[in-house]
């Protein structure tokens, strides 16, 4: 087998694994959700802290840090990005890999949504199955899913090296820390609803990196 095909079958074993480590973490998070594990005392904590109202100038970047991981954002920039990418390289894998994301990032997480009905924190009870959105996360799922996908179809098919790959991921890594921070700031979620969204944001987009090593491209590096 060329080396090249072993390569990318070692890519992709090693992001399963990667997938299903998230995964596992996710349904432990759940579980906490669904039986007011200890993880719920530090929602509770957190929630209950002074949290500060911004306005003017402060609140306006408050409210443009958390929109990085409103969905009509980030599905925008991948999409616009990966249509780019596409027209550059003549070929449909990039669009095909961004529409998967995020089919798949809406139906999970809406699922568990809609399954959960968890409150959000403004409402001054945490309640399960009372038509809330809160769990998991949306904006923390968006933002590891949708940028991570991005920073991934740019670093395949730019050609940039391993340097600028690793600062990408940091700067993703970057993206999604700052809105679980600013989320918990505003009060807007659980720090167990961010958790949870990171955790399935970050198995979906290995798995999608999975998906891309399955099949090889030769318009790609590698």
């Amino acid at each position: 087998m060329p080396q090249v095909l072993l390569t990318r079958r070692a890519q992709m074993t090693r992001a399963l694994r990667w997938s299903a480590i998230f995964f596992a973490g996710f349904l432990l998070v759940t579980h906490q959700v669904l039986t007011s594990g200890p993880l719920t005392n530090v929602d509770r904590s957190l929630s209950n802290k002074v949290h500060p109202e911004f306005s003017g100038i402060f609140g306006f970047i408050i409210r443009r840090l958390d929109d990085l991981g409103l969905r009509s954002v980030t599905a925008i920039a991948l999409l616009s990005g990966a249509f780019y990418i596409a027209r550059r390289f003549k070929t449909w894998r990039p669009l095909n890999l961004a529409v998967l994301s995020l089919i798949s990032l809406n139906l999970v997480v809406g699922v568990f949504k809609y399954w959960l009905g968890r409150t959000k924190p403004k409402v001054g009870l945490d309640l399960l199955h009372a038509g809330g959105m809160s769990y998991p996360s949306g904006h923390a799922s968006n933002a590891i899913l949708t940028w991570g996908v991005l920073a991934y179809l740019i670093y395949r098919y730019a050609h940039v090296d391993r340097y600028r790959g690793r600062v990408a991921s940091a700067g993703v890594a970057a993206i999604s820390l700052t809105i679980c921070v600013v989320s918990l700031v505003r009060d807007t979620h659980w720090f167990s609803d961010l958790l949870g969204g990171l955790l399935i944001g970050g198995a979906l987009l290995v798995l999608v990196i999975a998906v891309d090593r399955f099949f090889p491209s030769d318009s790609q590096l590698s």
